[in-house]
């Protein structure tokens, strides 16, 4: 889940590195979105102006916060939820399009993927205003706050809720969002090899330093291994997970993940841990990964098979072996090079 709640952020380094093939790669990180970020870049000629890259960098970061930002009360997306109205109401291209995105993946999977469920998150404790005292809401405050949900209709960039009281929350579309904003801003600088990463979710171009496809880890399901689960080789794709293993909280027993089922309101309870989808940008893999997290390995490959989406599910098998999990493809990720 995306924190927004540091609403500024902070280049903590820019270097340069002598790469294989002599060109120069450089390194920008630092902190966005209540996570890090990092981008590395090959700069083949040596002509990009880094100062101005930097500069760039910093305005699309700013410029997505100040959109998509839960946590920030003068974001448009907040603007729009302090909006108790059915009338149409106009809103920027952007948040136009990644709602529009929000919804139709919302449809193409069975409702699991619903940006307007932030109620139900807050009763939960995981929303913007949640915090550590997290605890299990009464079947009541649940009623109440999925009453709230609704669905949204969106035109060109007017949006309509069709209940007054629905919220958008974007976490689990916005982060990756961002990734994609700051790709398009390396490509402005004629960057053609490159890898952008926002908290997990990331994009890749291109080849990598030593002129291959990236290499990127998928982590396994397990707070306190931080070890790769599986590689994957891509190139000029997204790639974003989710998982239910780092934010939860446990009350009597029974763990309770930030992963919501919209259906009932209460977090999913099924064996899947972790879900990485790959895709053509990092928004709908950031959307994708949660709505697949939400339907679980069986319903979840359904879908993936039938709309050809590449989908890596892993899920907690106690016959599996020493790790404890097992994982299932679909078919367009099981046809990626690894």
């Amino acid at each position: 889940m995306m924190n927004f709640s540091r609403r500024s952020f902070i280049l903590m380094s820019l270097a340069l590195a002598a790469c294989k093939r002599g060109a120069d790669v450089l390194e920008l990180d630092g902190s966005t979105m209540g996570t890090s970020y990092s981008i590395k870049a090959i700069d083949h000629d040596g002509n990009v102006d880094v100062a101005a890259l930097k500069q760039a960098v910093a305005k699309s970061l700013a410029g997505v916060n100040a959109q998509m930002s839960n946590w920030d009360p003068n974001s448009e997306v907040s603007r729009f939820n302090s909006s108790y109205s059915s009338e149409t109401i106009g809103v920027s291209q952007d948040l136009a399009y990644v709602i529009n995105a929000a919804e139709d993946v919302k449809r193409a999977s069975d409702g699991q993927f619903d940006v307007t469920l932030g109620p139900v998150i807050e009763a939960w404790g995981f929303g913007a205003n949640g915090g550590s005292a997290r605890a299990r809401p009464s079947m009541q405050e649940i009623a109440d706050a999925m009453h709230s949900t609704g669905q949204l209709s969106v035109s060109g960039t007017s949006v309509k809720k069709a209940n007054p009281d629905t919220q958008i929350f974007l976490p689990s579309i916005g982060k990756g969002y961002g990734v994609d904003k700051l790709a398009t801003t390396l490509k402005g600088f004629g960057l053609t090899d490159f890898m952008v990463e926002i908290g997990g979710d990331l994009y890749v171009a291109g080849l990598n330093a030593d002129g291959m496809r990236w290499q990127i880890g998928i982590e396994s399901p397990d707070s306190l291994s931080h070890q790769a689960y599986q590689i994957a080789d891509i190139s000029n794709l997204g790639m974003a997970t989710s998982g239910d293993y780092r934010n939860y909280f446990e009350e009597d027993g029974t763990r309770y993940s930030h992963i919501i089922d919209s259906h009932t309101g209460k977090p999913i309870s099924h064996r899947t841990a972790s879900v990485t989808v790959v895709a053509e940008n990092t928004m709908l893999a950031d959307a994708w990964s949660t709505a697949m997290l939400a339907l679980g390995t069986d319903r979840g490959l359904e879908i993936a098979n039938r709309l050809d989406l590449a989908v890596l599910f892993i899920d907690r098998n106690a016959n599996s072996g020493s790790n404890g999990f097992a994982s299932t493809a679909s078919n367009r990720f099981a046809s990626l090079k690894a």
